[in-house]
């Protein structure tokens, strides 16, 4: 049954995405943002930045922010997992425990949910408190083929906004996308408009995950290429703890349009910086 329910809503994403290129939209006037800074320098994040030390261009017009916060906003983490057949043996291993020792990471209002994808998507677990459940459902998905992975993500990202909460969705896949019903051009289009952070870790193979590259940059992410899984478990902790560290920064649009596409730019003012956010947001019709 929840094979089918995802099935389907990829499929009505499918037709919508046809109809329009639009899928995620903004729900409040104040608009939000995940922003990753980084010393350009030294490499580490800069911590204890305050509204007055970011400058948020809003189609080319400053805004004035109103609000940064770091901690005080539960995660919604979900994690979008590659179960085909060539995630197996000591690979699954490693994809568990890693994914076990995440969930352990996560505080008390904190949510998880579970995406588990070959050429079927299935949802594991909803968003949930009871990280037991997740952990139960990190089962291989009968007749492990081929792999879809833009349905996954879309679906994830689907899970990572169906709550209050700042949405992370961590996808782990070790291959390319042989079957989804999505096309990726579509997909960006509609991430790019989505307040979900995508970060996602690919097995290092000689094919490159170029699309996994693509949604990473264009939610603010990152992607990890990893020759070995052995480590994996350090990665997604490091996920974690850098999502952890990124300012969520709010303000009302002024000075623009409420409609359309918003062009966003993020810097932070005499600072020697790196920044990190997503590209834009759409607007309330």
């Amino acid at each position: 049954m929840r094979t089918v329910l995802v099935a389907a809503s990829i499929g009505c994403a499918t037709a919508a995405l046809d109809a329009q290129d639009v899928v995620f939209s903004s729900k409040v006037e104040a608009v939000r943002v995940d922003v990753l800074v980084t010393d350009r320098d030294k490499g580490g994040p800069i911590l204890g930045l305050k509204p007055s030390d970011f400058e948020v261009l809003d189609n080319g017009v400053a805004q004035q922010v109103d609000l940064v916060s770091f901690e005080q906003i539960p995660l919604n983490v979900v994690l979008a997992l590659d179960m085909s057949e060539s995630v197996s043996g000591d690979r699954l291993e490693h994809l568990r425990e890693a994914s076990s020792g995440l969930l352990d990471s996560l505080a008390t209002d904190d949510q998880a949910g579970l995406i588990r994808f070959t050429e079927r998507v299935v949802l594991g677990s909803g968003l949930t408190k009871k990280l037991d459940a997740v952990r139960d459902a990190m089962t291989p998905v009968a007749d492990a083929g081929d792999t879809a992975i833009i349905d996954a993500t879309y679906a994830a990202m689907m899970l990572g906004e169906s709550d209050v909460g700042r949405g992370l969705v961590i996808v782990f896949s070790d291959g390319i996308d042989t079957a989804s019903w999505l096309t990726a051009d579509r997909m960006l289009n509609a991430a790019r408009r989505s307040d979900v952070v995508v970060y996602a870790v690919s097995a290092q193979s000689r094919l490159k995950p170029e699309f996994l590259r693509e949604l990473t940059s264009a939610t603010g992410g990152r992607l990890y290429e990893i020759e070995k899984t052995a480590n994996l478990s350090a990665v997604f902790l490091s996920v974690l703890e850098e999502f952890r560290h990124r300012y969520l920064v709010s303000y009302t649009p002024n000075g623009v349009e409420h409609g359309g596409w918003h062009r966003l730019d993020v810097s932070i003012k005499g600072r020697r910086a790196v920044v990190k956010a997503r590209p834009g947001y759409l607007g309330a019709s």
